[in-house]
This record gives C-alpha cells, structure tokens and sequence, in this order.
C-alpha cells in the first residue's frame, strides 16, 4: 500500500453508504453480496456496505508525477457478524511509478 496524495489538487474521493437492513437492496449491493457468496461459499446478507472509490488519485509526494495516477475502490460490506473488503483496481493495475519508492518490491493488495 502506499499513500495517495492529493494536495496538487489531482484526483477525488467518493464514499457512498448502504444501509440495507430490512430494506430494499441496490443492485450494487446484490452484487456484493453475490461476489461474496461466490468466492466464499457461504451465505450472506449485507446489512451495511461501504463503498470508496480513489479516482485518478497521484502517488505521494505528488511533487514528484501528477500524470500516473490509479483508480482504485475498497468496498467494506458486515452482515452484523461477519465483515469483509473488496479491493478493486483499474484496468492494467496500479498506474503509480513504483521506482520512485523506497522500496521497489511491491505488490497490490493487503494482508
């Protein structure tokens, strides 16, 4: 992971919330919860989701290159119980140049 710099006025951030508990549930949310149920094999019924997406977001120290940026979403969803992340990335990865880091073994995702 690293950090996202916005301070040259380069790229956003949205969040939207869902709450869906004992209520209609968006199609983003039935697809969440579809994702969940098929890469888990389990069942699940999202009572609260968080979506959050970095758009066109520049690596830190945007000082450096606000031309390579990412667009990335991370997608918190709990049915009360039990809670997970999403984590989805554009197209082609993470656009941030890598060998401007401190460390250049990097790899996208989390543990």
């Amino acid at each position: 992971w690293d950090n996202a710099d916005f301070s040259r006025g380069v790229g956003t951030t949205f969040y939207q919330e869902f709450r869906t508990l004992n209520t209609a549930k968006p199609p983003f949310v039935r697809d969440v919860e579809e994702k969940v149920r098929r890469y888990l094999r389990s069942s699940y019924s999202a009572a609260w989701t968080l979506k959050i997406t970095w758009e066109k977001a520049p690596a830190y120290a945007a000082r450096w290159d606000t031309r390579r940026t990412s667009t990335y979403q991370a997608i918190l969803t709990t049915d009360g119980f039990r809670s997970y992340v999403l984590m989805l990335y554009q197209e082609g990865g993470m656009g941030w140049d890598y060998t401007r880091r401190a460390a250049t073994n990097v790899l996208i995702g989390y543990t």
